[in-house]
């Protein structure tokens, strides 16, 4: 009788250690809006065997295989005109394969818009514009534009946000709440709300000193909508910590689907991939 009592007891026990655990982690949440999808197409996502392109081509693949968040590359030319691209110099134009539509001393230089217009990628796809991208928008009402701003001086974010707000309010201010910026530090939150006051904004840590208190701490006293981490950053603590808060954490640049697997059980939400697409990363378990 005694021993039976004392497996009841130890049953009991090892159930509510369970049940605590369960009560500790916490539940998926239901999310709306661009966090509605856990894949998130990097640069426009790839294209054949070509990533970091921010084409139109790009965009049309990835939608195609039912991707509707799309993370796009901005930089100013050297005119001043906001272009689609990530970064300049001549290793990135030769990647690009765009060594026939430039000469070979502006390979490596910061281009005007026309030289951008020029350099076709691959000698095939057309190079975006901040205007391009914004007709994007209005010719496909369910999509999302993530933005990745490359120049992060205070100058420069605020003249690439001047032109994001007016050029999109000149097409329609309705687009404006599809349109989901990337901040890089804290200052950068009201900076970039002088010009908009974005519905969704993510927090990406890939040029953040703040600890992981302070992530945590930041998105949830400020409405922040998602964290972004690399794989050399993520751990379960800040995933679980962001995820109490109702805060999903998307890492990047995920390929593989049993690394979305083993992100997933970590308890990330989401992935900036260049390959994967549309709902792929509700499948991996």
């Amino acid at each position: 009788m005694r021993n039976k009592l004392l497996y009841s007891l130890l049953v009991v026990c090892a159930l509510g250690i369970v049940l605590l655990a369960i009560w500790q982690r916490p539940a998926e949440p239901s999310f709306t809006g661009f966090k509605a999808h856990r894949i998130i197409a990097h640069a426009m996502g790839g294209i054949e065997d070509m990533t970091y392109t921010n084409t139109r081509d790009a965009f049309i693949a990835n939608y195609e295989k039912g991707t509707r968040v799309f993370e796009v590359d901005l930089l100013l030319s050297k005119d001043d005109q906001l272009i689609a691209r990530h970064e300049w110099g001549q290793f990135f134009t030769n990647m690009l394969r765009q060594q026939e539509g430039i000469s070979e001393e502006r390979s490596g230089a910061v281009w005007s818009a026309e030289e951008f217009k020029q350099a076709k990628i691959d000698g095939r796809y057309e190079p975006l514009f901040w205007d391009d991208i914004v007709e994007l928008l209005a010719e496909y009402p369910d999509i999302y534009i993530v933005t990745d701003t490359k120049q992060i001086k205070p100058e420069e974010i605020d003249s690439i946000f001047a032109k994001i707000v007016d050029s999109t309010k000149r097409k329609d201010p309705n687009l404006l709440e599809r349109i989901v910026p990337q901040i890089y530090n804290q200052p950068m939150l009201g900076q970039i709300k002088q010009y908009y006051p974005f519905d969704s904004v993510i927090y990406t840590l890939y040029q953040s000193q703040d600890s992981d208190r302070q992530v945590v701490n930041f998105a949830r006293s400020n409405g922040i909508a998602a964290v972004t981490v690399s794989e050399g950053r993520v751990n379960e603590q800040l995933v679980q910590s962001l995820k109490r808060a109702g805060i999903p954490t998307y890492v990047h640049t995920i390929n593989d689907m049993k690394l979305v697997a083993d992100y997933k059980k970590m308890g990330v939400y989401g992935f900036y991939s260049d390959f994967l697409a549309g709902d792929q990363a509700d499948s991996a378990s």
